[in-house]
């Protein structure tokens, strides 16, 4: 089994649990490394009450800091930074970070993509006009763009947004349109040589049957010599490497 979970989260965000809980629960789990992730802060007008507090970054960093000598002989301990597209945080003092998009910008106005499955419906219908390939297409032109944003070195959840999309029900992923959006951004992403994510975290939080990048970005990915790591996205001690022997044969 992989024994590396780089993405993970705490209460110095929107997770449940310490990061010595996490840590704990990682030991207890046979794995290697773990990664104490925290979600960047927003100085503009997005909702930042998900995200670490521009204060607490250096308690973060410390707390984590000092896990990694108190566990250096059970675990490898990393302090990481999942930075958003749209977050100027200073990527200082972190051991790695993870590039993400979370938001659709449209008219000039950010809009959460992963909230609940009754906002990104409302979005769909009050600001793509219904027209959820729009709304893809928007997504994956912001993740095209992602590392030259964020200069991360992991590409975070790829597919976000088809996370309230399981079986299909909201937008076909095989449709020409939809390939073509996330195609495009893949192309323009393989070539930083940088590793994508097989996130499991939609599935833990029961919106999900399967991980993102789904099986055909997989290939894509794969076939064009780029990386792919198993991440949690884990934001309670319960779920670190979730079903991670289940998707390994992904890889």
């Amino acid at each position: 089994m992989i024994k590396s979970d780089l993405h993970t989260h705490t209460i110095y965000c929107d997770g449940k649990n310490t990061p010595e809980e996490m840590v704990l629960s990682a030991i207890e789990k046979g794995l290697d490394e773990i990664g104490i992730a925290t979600h960047s802060y927003f100085t503009n007008e997005i909702d930042s009450s998900w995200c670490i507090k521009k204060e607490k970054v250096k308690d973060f960093q410390a707390e984590v800091n000092a896990l990694k000598i108190k566990y250096r002989d059970k675990i490898r301990v990393l302090c990481g930074l999942e930075k958003d597209i749209f977050s100027d945080q200073s990527t200082d003092g972190f051991d790695y970070i993870i590039g993400s998009v979370h938001y659709f910008l449209a008219n000039g106005k950010y809009y959460s993509i992963d909230l609940t499955p009754e906002y990104f419906d409302e979005v769909v219908k009050t600001v793509f006009n219904g027209d959820y390939y729009l709304a893809t297409e928007n997504y994956f032109e912001l993740v095209a763009e992602v590392l030259e944003k964020t200069n991360a070195d992991i590409i975070g959840h790829f597919d976000l947004v088809n996370k309230f999309n399981a079986d299909g029900v909201r937008f076909d992923e095989s449709a020409p349109r939809y390939k073509k959006a996330y195609e495009k951004a893949l192309y323009r992403l393989l070539k930083y040589k940088k590793p994508f994510e097989l996130n499991t975290g939609a599935i833990s939080r029961g919106y999900q049957n399967k991980p993102y990048p789904n099986a055909d970005m997989i290939k894509i990915i794969k076939d064009n010599g780029g990386k792919i790591i198993l991440s949690s996205d884990s934001h309670s001690k319960d779920n670190i490497a979730f079903e991670f022997e289940k998707w390994e044969k992904l890889l």
